[in-house]
């Protein structure tokens, strides 16, 4: 499984930047760069809510992608190495992006 890196502090399953989830999955079936890629997993912490119910926070997690164009794809599973979420103060699973999708 990659290592996962995720900026998305808003979401009910970072932990400093590790998940809790312990899958996630990447959605941009046609895209051509990173901007168009976003963890669909993403879940908005709401006020009060408690982060960490799931799961526990791990620096490694399944990535499931239909990012079929990304060079790090084999059979919708992603096989890089390492992998960066980005979304610091996102509010819904668009304004998330894989930073390693490569073509």
């Amino acid at each position: 499984m990659p290592l996962l890196s995720c900026s998305a502090q808003n979401c009910v399953y970072n932990e400093d930047r590790y998940c809790s989830k312990g899958d996630i999955l990447i959605q941009g079936d046609e895209a051509q760069t990173a901007c168009e890629t976003c963890c669909s997993s993403f879940k908005e912490a709401g006020e009060g809510s408690m982060k960490n119910s799931v799961g526990t926070p791990s620096a490694t997690v399944q990535i499931d992608c239909t990012a079929c164009k990304c060079h790090y794809n084999e059979d919708n599973r992603c096989i890089a190495g390492k992998v960066d979420i980005s979304g610091q103060s996102a509010c819904t699973c668009t304004q998330t992006e894989c930073s390693t999708f490569e073509k």
